[in-house]
């Protein structure tokens, strides 16, 4: 497993990066196939002294991305924290993979089910803003379910992905109502 450790308005003295390699270290035993780990940590300069210090760990493992994030008063209280959120999420992430095998039948009644509500639910447009950050990312080839886990593991209110039945890009969202919506382009 690769690991990088970056800070921001940090210093990474050795110290640091060697307790940030012994704690992410213990979770490569948990998920071997883990190719890259990255470590950020953050200082903040704010009046509340609860939540100065932020570590986030994200990790990449066959395509796939974890990712946990804690803050606290205390640097090494935050990386404690995100490696036992990880932990958790990589304990979550195992389960839902053997789970998502088991639904594999379940899915096409639920991807019937989906298009329905797509359907009764319009699209609004909203004001059009300034671009104000740019992100690249892979597309790895996935189905619905893996896309949810995926979604679920990285705690976003969104993903993109590419369907691998569809043979397109696919958008997946969550809804108010905390079901999921899927937006699926084709062309004019």
């Amino acid at each position: 497993m690769q690991l990088l450790v970056h800070g921001r308005n940090v210093e990474i003295t050795d110290w640091i990066r060697e307790y940030v390699n012994k704690k992410a270290g213990k979770l490569e035993r948990f998920l071997p196939q883990v190719s890259e780990a990255r470590v950020e940590l953050t200082h903040n300069d704010t009046r509340a002294s609860d939540d100065r210090y932020t570590a986030q760990i994200t990790l990449w493992s066959n395509g796939q991305i974890l990712r946990a994030e804690e803050a606290t008063s205390d640097i090494l209280a935050s990386i404690d924290a995100a490696v036992d959120k990880m932990s958790r999420q990589i304990r979550r992430f195992k389960g839902r993979r053997v789970q998502t095998r088991r639904r594999a039948s379940a899915a096409v009644s639920a991807e019937a089910e989906l298009a329905a509500t797509m359907v009764e639910e319009g699209l609004e447009e909203e004001e059009i803003g300034h671009i104000i950050r740019r992100k690249e990312f892979v597309l790895e080839p996935m189905d619905e379910e893996e896309a949810i886990a995926q979604m679920e593991l990285l705690g976003h209110d969104f993903f993109v992905y590419y369907d691998m039945d569809a043979k397109g890009v696919n958008v997946l969202y969550r809804r108010r109502d905390g079901q999921y919506g899927l937006l699926q382009p084709r062309l004019a």
